[in-house]
């Protein structure tokens, strides 16, 4: 009978259990973002506890090529409606102006504008200081991801003129 060595027993156990994943150090959970406003674009976003905020990594696809699209966590868990209006306006338990994160008051669910490659692709990797996915008021969990058509423009209020969601996915427990 060959042995398997308690500690990869143990990494394997705490991978499965979704409570820690590589480069992070707390829950974490998915996002399946589905298409939205007659669009195409879908994709898959994870998100992790991290020391410095919530981190998401992932890839949207069916983007414009070469584009910047807004990219926000909306209020709600809801992503039924064909616009995705079901997901409310951004997430914003501080009841702050809509803005750019890092530059002053802004949305906790406000962040940087994804930007297509060539082939329409978009790589997810960034970290949402101030969010969580712990019970609470600066919690994601059960939120939405929604991806918008033009690029958020960080002033216009209350949503950046961003235009139509193309694509909206809850934010649920990793498995």
């Amino acid at each position: 009978m060959r042995l398997v060595p308690r500690l990869s027993i143990l990494a394997l156990a705490a991978a499965a259990s979704g409570c820690v994943t590589p480069g992070g150090s707390g829950p974490g959970a998915e996002a399946l973002m589905e298409s939205r406003s007659a669009s195409s674009v879908t994709g898959r976003v994870s998100l992790q506890e991290t020391p410095a905020g919530l981190r998401l990594r992932g890839e949207i696809r069916g983007l414009k090529a070469g584009a910047e699209h807004g990219f926000h966590i909306h209020e709600k868990g809801d992503c039924s409606a064909a616009d995705a209006s079901s997901a409310g306006g951004h997430f914003n338990p501080g009841a702050t102006a809509h803005g750019r994160a890092g530059s002053g008051a802004h949305h906790a669910g406000d962040m940087p504008n994804l930007k297509a490659d060539a082939r329409g692709i978009a790589k997810v990797d960034q970290v949402v200081a101030g969010v969580t996915l712990a019970a609470g008021p600066a919690s994601a969990a059960g939120r939405s991801l929604v991806v918008h058509r033009d690029p958020d423009d960080y002033a216009s209020q209350p949503a950046g003129n961003s235009g139509p969601r193309v694509a909206c996915g809850v934010i649920t427990p990793a498995r």
